[in-house]
């Protein structure tokens, strides 16, 4: 008996050895796991954080865009308005729209809406509509009248503003005389 008690633990001793490479491999294997573990979850970690700025700062997007048209209404309304009018109940509600315009642009600003497109800038196409190029006093590339203004929501163009950009002054001397004939 006392060899087969020896023997026994003799084979417990034989087994193979750990391959030393085997083990080092896995453990870069490992290693390259987890890093990109790591690399993955603060990808993600960016992207939910950049994604939850834009949706802070583009939320009102879809409801600013549902105002743009009163605020041309009330634009529209105070350039037809009749400035020399004697009647005071006139005055008063031009002086009623002037202010509920100021204060619906002061509340677009507040949210980040800014309006764009004043005349005299240079023309841009990420921000401006070109409806027509004519000659006018302001230098080519110009904005010689705006049509409708646009807006601006952080980065991103709401509406692009519709504007007449200019072709430079006319040249009075390429003035061209027509002849018609009746």
């Amino acid at each position: 008996m006392s060899d087969e008690t020896n023997a026994q633990p003799e084979t417990a001793r034989e087994s193979p050895a750990p391959d030393i490479a085997a083990l080092e491999a896995d453990l870069a294997k490992a290693r390259d796991e987890m890093l990109r573990a790591l690399a993955e979850a603060e990808n993600t970690r960016r992207r939910a954080e950049r994604q939850a700025q834009e949706a802070r700062v583009y939320a009102i997007d879809r409801f600013a865009g549902d105002l743009l048209p009163v605020a041309d209404s009330l634009g529209r309304a105070l350039q037809a308005a009749p400035r020399d009018s004697g009647d005071e109940a006139l005055r008063n509600i031009i002086t009623g729209l002037e202010l509920t315009e100021r204060a619906l642009l002061d509340v677009f600003a507040r949210h980040g809406l800014k309006q764009v497109g004043a005349k005299g800038d240079t023309f841009d196409p990420n921000v401006h509509q070109a409806v027509a190029q004519a000659p006018s006093d302001q230098p080519a590339g110009k904005v010689a009248e705006v049509m409708q203004p646009g807006y601006v929501l952080g980065e991103r163009t709401l509406r692009a503003a519709m504007v007449l950009v200019s072709a430079g002054p006319a040249n009075a001397g390429s003035t061209a005389s027509v002849d018609i004939k009746v």
